[in-house]
């Protein structure tokens, strides 16, 4: 287990050139290992027990039971979770069949649980390989090393020059390089606003409910309380084997089944209702940032010298005047990734071989 969770930690290695922010990260890197990370533990049954275990009688193999209750479905009675348990029923959700209409809560997800996470892994990934592809390695190949200060004053010189040069030959061509990173962060509030609405329909309209129920738990009366991780992830459920017997009638057998992996299902599912609540409102609040910065300019001289301290406020009014939102935002990540002093000299160079300009520019 340790070995296969080990080789996540590849994505989390040190990047010298940052493409993008704390957030984008955090929905691209972080959530991707995370989910990786669950559908690994959950895949390795062998390490958490058995994934069901039947109490069988007649007879029946175990293991035959145990296969079919598996790859079908197991039920609870949703009535029973508000009775007494030792009194009224056997466990939570568990009953007689009294009445043969009653209502039955069929439980088949759990076959897919490693699969759905696996591939919502993939989903969250996704913007991150978009943008790698669109990025290209261009802000790396325009740094060319100077985020470490440390280096030649000629080798500094010559490679600023080449900077500058680069910078007014492809003057206002950078707008689709920040747009399509922008496009990717939307695409990042896009798929977790998808991914809460495809787990809720996976339990059955259950899931958006499951955060805000577990944490009322404890306000809910004593007599009319029930665990709602149970409810979701039942530990003991029931199934129904027939099968023939020697004189060729039908036999019924009911079955208790346990399921000891939902223990680990239901913390993971926790987890994840709020960890994806979170990192939704993280998002939209970081699409607003954005907006605000495509739509009202007055704010980027402000960004730009927030970003880098080291040139004068001046210095940032007048460079993010003479250049449009494209190479603005380009600027904006050399600030990132560049040493402070050697920007501080670039910014102040690039504005004297701009020349004089005229006009604010969107």
């Amino acid at each position: 287990m340790f070995k296969l969770l080990g080789g996540l930690s590849v994505y989390f290695k040190y990047q010298p050139i940052k493409t993008d922010n704390a957030v984008f990260r955090l929905h691209n890197v972080f959530t991707t290992v995370l989910l990786l990370t669950c559908s690994l533990i959950i895949t390795a049954t062998q390490y958490v027990g058995q994934p069901i275990q039947c109490i069988v009688g007649g007879g029946l193999p175990a293991h035959v039971v145990n296969t079919f209750c598996w790859i079908t479905s197991t039920f609870t009675m949703p009535d029973a979770f508000a009775r007494e348990v030792g009194k009224e029923v056997a466990h939570p959700g568990v009953m007689n069949e009294w009445d043969s209409t009653q209502e039955k809560k069929y439980y088949t997800y759990y076959q897919w649980v490693c699969f759905v996470l696996f591939f919502q892994a993939i989903m969250c990934y996704t913007p991150k390989y978009l943008w790698d592809a669109f990025e290209g390695g261009l802000l790396r190949t325009i740094v060319m090393g100077l985020n470490i200060g440390v280096c030649h004053a000629e080798e500094k010189e010559k490679k600023k020059d080449m900077i500058i040069n680069y910078l007014i030959r492809h003057e206002r061509t950078h707008k689709l390089y920040a747009l399509r990173y922008w496009g990717c962060e939307l695409l990042c509030l896009v798929n977790i606003v998808m991914q809460l609405w495809m787990m809720d329909s996976f339990f059955n309209g259950e899931f958006f409910s499951y955060g805000t129920r577990v944490l009322g738990y404890s306000e809910v009366p004593q007599e009319e309380r029930y665990d709602p991780m149970i409810y979701v992830f039942p530990r003991v459920t029931k199934c129904t084997f027939h099968k023939f017997g020697a004189s060729g009638s039908l036999q019924t057998h009911d079955s208790l089944c346990i399921l000891p992996l939902n223990i680990v299902n239901e913390k993971t599912y926790i987890f994840l209702w709020f960890w994806y609540i979170i990192l939704a409102v993280i998002l939209v609040l970081l699409v607003i940032y954005r907006l605000i910065i495509i739509f009202v300019p007055s704010v980027r001289p402000r960004l730009l010298h927030a970003r880098s301290r080291t040139i004068a406020m001046e210095s940032a009014l007048i460079i993010s005047q003479r250049t449009d939102v494209g190479d603005w935002w380009l600027l904006y990540m050399l600030a990132r990734n560049m040493d402070p002093l050697i920007y501080r000299e670039l910014i102040s160079e690039l504005i004297k071989r701009m020349g004089e300009k005229t006009g604010p520019r969107a």
